[in-house]
């Protein structure tokens, strides 16, 4: 089972029979957590102009994301985890625009099945695919891609990840967390002269739960779709 992880949010990978894409710091905690507060459906943008085009178009939709880890003029939600736990989106379908975690999603639609997940929900979806390899009566090929192209925390669980679905789980969750903690994605998070980043996001991004489902992108519509898969 090749299983090779590759680090940043522009790269067009060969085709794999899967693929899971990271963000810790923040979008895909932030789907997590939108999906665990009773969202049905998370549609993937590349723009912003493209966001407020599916607005107009249907004003129900939710607009949640980030430029450059800041809040969007327009959108109702930032790309903050505590933020959407507070926010009233059940029944909702939002849509989501980040700088790294969307992006690479975004380029990493040739995969015949594509994951995305925070450490949050790491050891779920990695745990669910190694029972789907081990089942699988093939070599399978597995790109596990930490979106953000310097940040040892998409890094750390990619590396994580990786340990699981190969069974030998050679990290444990502390050391995921202390370099969650410890990269340099986090500490604007601990800057007092930057108080639009909620220090309360990262007790959500270092929580790992237990869950019942994984994240896997819907690719047979116009707009690539994170849907909640049951497990």
């Amino acid at each position: 089972m090749p299983i090779k992880i590759y680090q940043g949010n522009d790269m067009l990978l060969r085709e794999s029979d899967i693929t899971v894409v990271i963000d810790v710091i923040r979008a895909f905690t932030v789907a997590h957590y939108a999906f665990l507060k009773g969202v049905e459906k998370i549609l993937l943008v590349a723009t912003v102009d493209e966001a407020f085009h599916l607005k107009n178009q249907n004003p129900n939709l939710v607009l949640a994301g980030e430029i450059k880890g800041l809040p969007i003029s327009g959108f109702e939600l930032d790309n903050s985890p505590a933020h959407i736990c507070h926010a009233k989106v059940e029944g909702k379908t939002l849509v989501q625009k980040t700088t790294n975690g969307v992006k690479a999603t975004l380029n990493s639609l040739q995969a015949k099945d594509l994951y995305v997940t925070g450490f949050s929900n790491a050891r779920t979806t990695a745990t669910y695919l190694k029972k789907q390899i081990d089942q699988a009566e093939r070599e399978c090929h597995v790109h596990i891609v930490a979106s953000h192209p310097t940040g040892d925390d998409d890094l750390a669980c990619a590396e994580y990840m990786k340990g699981i679905l190969e069974g030998n789980d050679v990290m444990d969750e502390k050391e995921v967390v202390e370099r969650i903690i410890n990269s340099h994605v986090a500490e604007k998070f601990f800057d007092a002269s930057q108080p639009e980043f909620n220090a309360d996001d990262l007790k959500y991004c270092v929580k790992e739960l237990k869950g019942e489902f994984v994240m896997k992108v819907n690719k047979t519509g116009k707009i690539p779709t994170i849907e909640r898969f049951f497990i």
